[in-house]
């Protein structure tokens, strides 16, 4: 069981580590080549920040761990919505416009409702899967409409470099990922059955594992005084989750779930909290370090649900 838990481990990290490298090398170069950062935020990092999600979708999928699939995508919602703010927050309380919390909001809370209801009999079949990653293309669209990708691009983007520095980091980060994925689903459905614990909770707490970088990376930006995070920024990923990274796992291959109402009580509580922060970002016009302690408390419970 030692060696399981050493691979799984092993295999986040590679796949963490190898998805915001090859995203910031693919930004980097499509800077190099004068592509806007607009175009740059709206396609290459809304859906490059979830490829860590969507490569453990595939994985998972065609290993037959649904359930790990669920876990993982609802781990990462919730780590997002509450921790990352609070922790953002923390460091550099942000405001942001009314009409962005609505516009980004709405989109969020829907993808997720599109989730729970594809989930509903336990399968979300080919069909189910390519309608949820067509949903993904309207909200690029609204992203579009709502002139939100420069800003996000802005916070991952670093400097231009040149097709000989970016193509090497952008080929060993696809091959981290590949490699990773493998290792951390193999890993992970048998660390499950040996420890008698449901693939479910392993997929939980590789949501919060995939969602760490990213919590730090911003945490660090709000450090630097670059804090202006956008609210596109904190949730885009959780509109690309629910939607494209559940979708594009069972285009390839049906996701199966063992015990739909199991799940039931976390992906409420995913809804709920998410409800609950966007009333605090819609109320407060942003997140100070006051209401950073709701969120951070409100991300305890996901761990008893």
């Amino acid at each position: 069981m030692y060696l399981e838990a050493i691979l799984f481990a092993v295999g986040l990290a590679a796949l963490v580590a190898g998805a915001n490298r090859a995203v910031t090398a693919a930004a980097d170069l499509a800077l190099y080549y004068g592509v806007s950062q607009f175009f740059i935020g709206v396609t290459l990092i809304s859906v490059g920040t979830s490829v860590p999600e969507m490569v453990t979708s595939v994985y998972a999928a065609y290993y037959g761990a649904g359930d790990l699939v669920v876990g993982n995508i609802v781990g990462s919602e919730t780590a997002q919505i509450t921790l990352a703010i609070a922790v953002v927050a923390f460091v550099a309380p942000f405001v942001t416009d009314r009409r962005n919390v609505l516009v980004y909001g709405s989109a969020m809370l829907l993808a997720m409702i599109v989730m729970l209801l594809a989930l509903d009999d336990g399968v979300v079949g080919r069909s189910e899967g390519f309608l949820m990653m067509l949903a993904y293309v309207q909200f690029v669209y609204v992203l579009y409409t709502n002139e939100g990708g420069e800003e996000i691009a802005e916070e991952v983007v670093e400097d231009r470099k040149s097709p000989r520095e970016a193509v090497p980091l952008i080929v060993v980060g696809l091959v981290l990922v590949v490699v990773g994925g493998q290792l951390m689903v193999t890993n992970g459905v048998a660390l499950a059955r040996l420890a008698g614990i449901p693939e479910y909770v392993v997929g939980l707490l590789t949501g919060l594992g995939t969602t760490l970088p990213e919590i730090v990376v911003a945490g660090i930006a709000a450090h630097e005084g670059r804090g202006g995070i956008s609210v596109g920024s904190i949730l885009g990923s959780n509109i690309t989750d629910p939607v494209f990274s559940l979708g594009i796992g069972a285009v390839f291959f049906d996701v199966v779930v063992t015990d739909v109402a199991a799940l039931q009580p976390s992906l409420v509580y995913m809804l709920v909290v998410s409800i609950v922060v966007l009333g605090l970002f819609y109320w407060r016009r942003g997140i100070d370090r006051r209401a950073a302690v709701v969120c951070f408390l409100l991300y305890l419970p996901s761990f008893v649900v």
